[in-house]
Order: structure tokens, then C-alpha cells, then sequence
């Protein structure tokens, strides 16, 4: 291995004539390019050699680098290996980038737990479950499942049943989600009849189903339940979606990977269909950028070296019998040789020419092409769905419950005086303004935000635990790891220790979580963040809403507290009635003369003295 050489014609002249892998280095050592070469002297002379012929990227390339690291290997085949690896390694800017995109989902059943839960995953493992799919799109397998989940009460949550169990049931009982067998009031027995019949749903068994919640509709319709029975019509029109898995032509129930590449401008995607047995049974995407000047040839063999070669020996368990591409490549026979090694059998990696298989390269292609419109579409600024956007907070936080129910607490005081507190609430992602609430610190607490939240969060749950309603699936609060300890502090004094708690901090948009010494870092194009941050602000600017009417209140009192004989029996009259010390002023002696308790005289007198104050 040669380290750091310079990138001229005398250093590059004395390389190694074998096969091995080059990469280039700026001047910050940063690599540049990763690239393979039957011979690393000639191929990387090249780079030196310039002329008409060479595209404007590589020429940049030759200009950018100052130094070239070498690693020769034994073979072509090793070559081609330590390429992809390295380029997943170091992902430089030279190359064309790729991004994985995620495995298509499975559906997910428990059914090693008393009371199973059914979600959606990504992750196929062996641990006693059953799992279902994979379906095309996960957005629609998630609605159709919180379809047939919500007539069918599966639980939601994440507890341990029955080892672990919250004191009371969750928002999901109280809108009729959930039965709420973890405080009892289902059995195991009669969950396990709808856990076997949305198996059965899962299994395919849709026709069945779909003919017993048809009577069911009918029956709730007839008995002038309207909500219910819309309801178990749109589950009729989910159980398709949920049960089907997308079949494509059989070809002599082969099995085969199916490649397929469309692009525009700098961005390009490439679909792999996994077909089994002559069933489409999912598929993986690449999203790629950086590929302009580059042919169709040179992105087929990027994306199906790093499909097969840069993952390890994992991503070739189940290799298919034939791989067909849309463009030939140098290196196909040398894949072919590496799959059918790790296969132990023959991988056949092709292009064909006609007949069903051109057929199905067509249909691969056309699969890249709206995947790279979706990229497109969701490069602009959507509104995700609100389900699928709590499910990746619930994950990220590793919380029990989904949290559909979030409370936010936030401290306002200026410099210590009106100390506020504020408590908004936000259901299923969106504000719910009518169960806002905000609180005069009793305690004469100063600055002392911490103790402020410890009042302000045990005052709003002893009276929630008055209440029949259910409590929130999470305790956000505006501030660090002190207003965290506070807050669990006022919980535990309630016996509400089981309730999720969180605090998030404005100046690195950290998220501190009990039991964690370092807060979590989230991305920042994290949707679970934006939803955090969105219920902080509106938090925030709640509370310092209050503390200025608070404040504004202070200031008019100061004023018509120094008239002689305005009271603050009188001083609460006139703010009754004129909302401002500006209104005061500008009301007429008559004008207050008319409130009880005052005179036209006293009107005078008031605005005599209002007037002649110094602003």
C-alpha cells in the first residue's frame, strides 16, 4: 500500500503495474475519487494525460487532487470488492453518490406475547413473530393496517403484558382504538380472536373477512349507526391493499433480480424488483446524485456493485438464479464469477435482448421512474401523514405509546416578577387550543426556573389525576436537564412516574431524556424533530403571552394606583371597562362618571392627573 504519493507525471510513473484500487486526496487529505484498474499505473496516468476527450468532471478532478493512494490486490475480483466498500466508507464528492433507500415494509405480528401488537417494519427477524408483505408502498399498508387495527382494537402501545402496565388506558381506549386489556378490561381470550382474525387478513384470507365486515356494515346501517358503518366501509376498501402482495408475469417461476435506471439531470434512480417464484415479492431503490456526464453503462455498474459487493456477504443470502440489466457493463462477467462463489451455483448477470425478460427490465425501468419522481416530489415541502410522523417520534424516543396526546411546559418571568407557567396540548400531531392552559407561579421563586416547572407540572396533573380523561403519552418540556429533573420530580410526587418525559433545548435542539447523561441528537431534517420543535414554540409563545398581559396589568395598576382615592376595588373598574391604560386616557370625564362607584368629578380628577404624568 502506497500513502499519500503526489498526483504527478514522475510519482504516478513508479506505481505498480497490478490490479488494486486508487484513491485521490485534495489538499485537506479529504478523498476525492475511489476508483479500480486491471493496472494502477496506467490507469491512473490517464488522469494525468488530459486531452479533448475528457469530460469536464474528470478534468476537475485532476485539478482538485494533490495526492494519490494506491492498494494493490490479487485479483480483478478483489479489486471490484474493496472499490464498492470504499466508496460506501468514504462517500466522496468525485464519484456518484448513492443513497439507500429503505427496504419495502413488512406488517409485523407478536404472537409470541399474550397480547400480540401488530406494526409495520422494515427489519425481517427471527424472533417469533410473524411477518407479512412486503407491500409497495408504506403509506398505504399503514393506513389500510390503522383501518383494520381501529374495528379491530389492537393495541398500539409498547408495553410488556401483562409484566408492565400504565395506571389508566390511554387516549387510544377513550376514542374507541383500543380495548385497553392492560389495565383488564379485556381478556386474553377475547384478544386472541381478533388477533386471529386479522392474521387471517394478513394471511390473505380477505374474501372471508371482507364478507363479515359487509355484514357488519350492513347491520350497523340498519340500526342507524352511520359513523360505524362508514367506518367498516372504508375498512372494506383497505383489506385489498393490506392483503394483496403485487404479482407480476410468470416466467418459468423464475427467479430473478430485475434492474432498471431512470434519470434527470443530476439525479438518477435505480430499482432492483426481487422476483421469486414469479411473484414480485419487494424491491430496493437507490437515489443517486452527481451523475451528470456520466452514461447509462457507468450508473448500472455503480448501483449493482454497491447492491451485491459493498454489504457483505448478508446481501447475497438469497440470491436469485439470473440477474438481468439494462446496460452491459465491463465488469459483468467478473460480478457473475463473485455471485456465483457466494452463491455456490451459477448466477447468471445478463442483459437481455428480447422476449418476457426484456419485458420485465421495462417494467423495472418503469418502477425507477416514479421512484425518481418521488424523490422529486418529496424533495418539496409536503405535510407528511401525522401517523407516520408520531410512529418515528415514538421510535426515536423509544416510548411505549404512541404519543398522541403531547403536553408542553414552558417558564415565563420578567426578571423574576410574574412568573408564568404554560401547559398547551397538542392531539394527533395538531394543536388543540381549547385545553391550553397557563398558571401564575404561587411560589415566590425568582429566577428559579426549575422549582417554577416543579410547581407548574405537579399543579396541572394533580388536577388531571381529578379528572376521568386520560393522561398525555408525553411530558415535553422547554428547557435542559435541570426543568427535566424538576418535571420528574413533580411526577413522582403524584405517583405518576411512569409517564414519558422529555426535555428539549433551544440551543442545540438537544432532546434529554431520563436516564441518559448526553441529550439525543436528532437530525435536523427529522420530522419527529420539527413536530418537538413546533410544540416548544407554541409553548413558549403562550407563556410569554401571558407574562405581558401580566406585566401590562402591573404597569396600568402602578398608574391609577397613585390617584388619590382610585382603590384597587376602582383601579379594576376602569381597566374593566376602558381594557388599557390608553383607554382611560382616552375616555371622557362622562365617560367614566358613568362607572358605579364614579362621579364626573372623579373622572376629571382621574384624567387631570393621567394627563399631566410625564410619559
Amino acid at each position: 500500500m502506497t500513502r499519500g504519493i503526489p498526483f504527478n507525471a514522475e510519482s504516478v510513473g513508479r506505481l505498480s503495474a497490478e490490479p488494486g484500487v486508487y484513491l485521490f486526496h485534495g489538499g485537506r487529505g479529504e478523498v476525492l475519487y475511489v476508483g479500480k484498474a486491471k493496472s494502477l499505473r496506467v490507469r491512473v496516468r490517464s488522469y494525468l494525460a488530459g486531452g479533448r476527450g475528457v469530460g469536464i468532471k474528470t478534468r476537475e478532478l485532476a485539478r482538485a487532487t494533490t495526492t494519490v493512494e494506491t492498494l494493490v490486490v490479487a485479483s480483478e475480483e478483489e479489486a471490484l470488492i474493496l472499490e464498492a466498500n470504499l466508496i460506501k466508507e468514504h462517500q466522496p464528492r468525485f464519484n456518484i453518490q448513492l443513497r439507500d433507500d429503505k427496504k419495502y415494509p413488512y406488517v409485523k405480528v407478536t404472537v409470541n406475547e399474550p397480547f400480540p401488537r401488530a406494526f409495520v417494519t422494515r427489519r425481517v427477524r427471527e424472533d417469533g413473530s410473524r411477518y407479512f408483505g412486503p407491500f409497495v408502498s408504506v403509506g398505504r399498508v399503514r393506513r389500510a393496517l390503522d383501518l383494520v387495527k381501529r374495528t379491530h382494537g389492537v393495541r398500539s402501545c409498547r408495553y410488556d403484558l401483562p409484566r408492565e402496565a400504565p395506571s389508566r388506558p390511554c387516549l387510544d381506549h377513550h376514542i374507541g382504538r383500543c380495548a385497553a386489556p392492560c389495565v383488564g378490561l379485556q381478556s386474553e381470550e377475547d384478544y386472541g380472536v381478533m388477533i386471529d382474525r386479522l392474521l387471517r387478513i394478513l394471511g390473505g384470507d380477505v374474501a372471508a373477512v371482507q364478507a363479515e365486515v359487509e355484514e357488519e356494515m350492513h347491520k350497523a346501517s340498519s340500526e342507524l349507526d352511520f359513523e360505524r358503518a362508514a367506518l367498516l366501509r372504508d375498512v372494506l376498501s383497505g383489506l385489498d391493499g393490506i392483503a394483496r402482495r403485487q404479482r407480476v408475469h410468470v416466467v418459468g417461476g423464475g427467479d430473478q433480480d430485475v434492474v432498471g435506471i431512470a434519470r434527470d439531470g443530476h439525479l438518477a434512480a435505480v430499482v432492483t424488483l426481487q422476483i421469486r417464484g414469479g411473484v414480485l415479492m419487494g424491491r430496493d431503490a437507490l437515489a443517486m446524485t452527481g451523475v451528470e456526464g456520466e452514461t447509462d453503462t457507468e450508473i448500472v455498474a455503480r448501483a449493482v456493485s454497491h447492491a451485491y459487493l459493498s454489504r457483505g456477504r448478508e446481501a447475497t443470502d438469497d440470491l436469485p438464479r439470473e440477474v438481468l440489466l439494462p446496460a452491459d457493463f465491463a465488469d459483468r462477467p467478473l460480478l457473475e464469477k463473485i455471485l456465483g462463489d457466494r452463491a455456490a451455483r451459477r448466477v447468471a448477470v445478463r442483459v437481455p435482448q428480447r422476449g418476457a425478460k426484456v419485458r420485465l427490465v421495462e417494467l423495472a425501468v418503469t418502477n425507477a421512474r416514479h421512484s425518481l419522481s418521488e424523490q422529486v416530489r418529496t424533495g418539496e415541502i409536503a405535510r407528511p401523514h401525522t401517523d407516520e410522523v408520531l410512529y418515528e417520534l415514538q421510535d426515536r424516543l423509544g416510548l411505549k405509546v404512541v404519543p398522541r396526546l403531547i403536553v408542553c411546559f414552558d417558564i415565563s418571568h420578567t426578571q423574576g416578577a410574574e412568573a408564568v407557567a404554560s401547559a398547551i396540548l397538542f392531539e394527533n400531531g395538531e394543536p388543540c387550543r381549547s385545553r391550553y392552559r397557563h398558571m401564575k407561579i404561587r411560589g415566590d421563586f425568582g429566577n428559579d426556573d426549575y422549582r417554577s416547572m416543579e410547581e407548574a407540572v405537579g399543579r396541572y396533573f394533580r388536577r388531571k389525576l381529578s379528572e376521568e380523561g386520560p393522561l398525555p403519552d408525553l411530558v415535553l418540556i422547554d428547557g435542559g436537564v435541570g426543568q427535566l429533573g424538576a418535571a420528574r420530580e413533580a411526577l413522582a410526587a403524584v405517583g405518576l412516574d411512569q409517564v414519558a418525559v422529555a426535555a428539549l433545548a433551544k440551543k442545540r435542539e438537544e432532546v434529554f431524556l431520563p436516564g441518559r447523561t448526553e441529550g439525543l441528537r436528532m437530525p435536523r431534517t427529522a420530522r419527529s424533530l420539527h413536530l418537538l420543535q413546533r410544540v416548544r414554540d407554541e409553548a413558549h409563545r403562550f407563556a410569554v403571552r401571558y407574562n405581558r398581559k401580566l406585566r401590562s396589568r402591573r404597569t396600568v395598576r402602578s398608574a391609577l394606583g397613585d390617584i388619590p382615592g382610585i382603590g384597587p376595588r376602582r383601579q379594576q373598574a376602569l381597566l374593566s371597562r376602558f381594557g388599557s391604560l390608553r383607554g382611560v386616557k382616552e375616555a371622557t370625564a362622562a365617560d367614566i362618571g358613568r362607572i358605579p362607584g364614579f362621579s364626573e368629578a372623579m373622572g376629571v380628577k382621574v384624567l387631570t392627573y393621567l394627563n399631566s404624568r410625564p410619559r
